[in-house]
This record gives C-alpha cells, structure tokens and sequence, in this order.
C-alpha cells in the first residue's frame, strides 16, 4: 500500500533538473564568493519565519556543509511548532567562522497574534539597517528611533540584501492567514525597495513519503511542487525563488545530496543579494 501511494506522486521525470554531483562545485564557487562592492566585507542575509519551523536550523544546516561535520551555532528550540520563539534578540551568524563572506540575520519568529513573535515593522526596519545586533524584541510595540538599538544613518554593511523566508512544506497549506498577512506586510514594503525575496521551504521529507524514501525523488514529487506553488500562490515569490531543501536535525554526519540542495539555494540568495548590492547606493 505505502508503495503505491509512493508511485502516485511521483512524475515520469523531474520538473526542475539539479545536478546530484555539483557539491564540490557549488561550494568552491561560494567560498571564493566576494562582494561586488569592496566597502562591504559581509553581505547581510535576513531569516525570517514561523516560530519553531526551521530558521536557526537552516542557518546550522549552511555552516554544516561548509564545516563538513553538525554544527549548532544559532539555538535551536527543540519543541517545534510549540509554545514560543526561541531566538529573542537579533543576532547575526557568519558561515564557517567568517571565512564566506556572509552574515545570516536570524529574528525573532513570527506568530499570528498582533501582539506576538517579531513584528513586521522591526523586520522591515531590520532589513534596512535600522536594527543593531543584540536588539531584543518588544511583543508589545516596534523598535523606535529613540532606542539605543536603532541605527538612524545606516550603513551598505548594516543593511540586508536579501530576505529568506524559512517556511515548512508539511504544514504550509495550514499556515494561519493572520501570519500571512504578516508576511505579505513585510514582502510588499521591503519590494518597494527592490529587496530580493527567497522561500527555503524546509521539511520535505516530513511532506512528502516520496522524498522522506529518497531525498533524490525531491524534483519528481507532485506533492512537492504541489507545497511550493501553496508558498508562491501566498507569498507571490517567483517559483525560480523558491528551494525545497531538507535542514539537518537528527543526523550526526552530513550528507552530500542534503547539502547539494542546501548549495543550491544558498547560491541563488547570494546571487541576489549581491546583485542588489551592486545596484544600490548608500541609503536604500
């Protein structure tokens, strides 16, 4: 029976071709990455996300394939989905200990409530440089300009240059409207601005038995394309924009294809970060 429903959602071939052998490629091609723009030494990456639904562990999974072993920098609630964010405060991660020239940008998670999680409004004012690191966030209300947290002349190395929106496949089609229209907030605003914007949508195997059998099947699953149009139909974020990856969590050794599509989306985001840093100037 389980292989039956297996077969059903598979296609006859694959509706995005990846290339299983590219690791080696990939990687090398981001490690010898450098800005586009010498003043900047590290180009800001925003994550933002549901609570408990995969950010801090896609930040892991990124410095994992770059250390070649299970790494926890950024804190992971191990209670997913339940109870309340476990980021707090702004913190930025750089990937290998500096050595890529990135900074990802884990918040606070979002929640449904008005008055929970990170609001759209200190995400925003993230994206543009406006928030210092260490800020802690207030529920309650957005940071002001008369915090000592807020940075009121930001810098091209304060600001963020492309927003990733962590969402899990298995529970995509479920997700509250009251957080999408959060989202729909913060993406219709930071687009006026020209900021690239990129799903990394997280969970596959818990989506789909097809990939949960074989992380290979991920670009012949109907299921999985099915999640990534509910992601596109919500958000409105190119297809090309979204990335199906599978972060690490219970494994204690990496794996090749695991980080060949963990490669593949950090390549597209950091194409389109530096793209916009390249077409910006010193305010956004």
């Amino acid at each position: 029976m389980f292989d039956m429903i297996v077969l059903l959602l598979e296609c006859d071939k694959p509706w995005r071709n990846i290339n299983w052998n590219q690791k080696s490629e990939l990687k090398m091609h981001l490690e010898e990455f450098s800005p586009s723009n010498p003043d900047v030494k590290h180009i800001k990456i925003l994550v933002a996300g549901p609570i408990g639904e995969g950010k801090s562990s896609f930040i892991n999974s990124v410095n994992n394939v770059f250390q070649g072993r299970i790494t926890c920098d950024a804190p992971v609630n191990s209670s997913s989905g339940h109870g309340r964010s476990f980021t707090t405060a702004l913190k930025g991660y750089f990937i290998s200990h500096g050595q890529i020239p990135l900074v990802f940008v884990d918040i606070m998670g979002l929640e449904p409530d008005t008055m929970a999680g990170s609001q759209p409004e200190d995400i925003i004012k993230a994206v543009y440089g406006h928030v210092k690191d260490g800020y802690k966030f207030d529920e309650s209300k957005p940071l002001s300009p008369k915090d000592q947290h807020y940075t009121s002349d930001p810098s091209l190395s304060d600001q963020a240059f492309c927003l990733v929106y962590v969402i899990p496949a298995n529970t995509v089609d479920m997700t509250d409207d009251k957080l999408i229209d959060k989202l729909k907030i913060i993406r219709h605003r930071i687009s006026e601005k020209g900021i690239p914007q990129v799903i990394v949508m997280t969970k596959v195997d818990e989506a789909c038995p097809l990939v949960n059998k074989d992380l290979r099947k991920i670009y012949y699953s109907k299921k999985i394309k099915q999640k990534m149009q509910i992601c596109h139909d919500k958000l409105g974020v190119p297809m090309c924009n979204i990335f199906p990856v599978k972060n690490y969590c219970e494994e204690i050794d990496t794996d090749d294809d695991v980080d060949v599509l963990i490669l593949k989306a950090l390549d597209q985001i950091v194409q389109l970060a530096d793209d916009r840093l390249f077409n910006s100037s010193d305010t956004l």
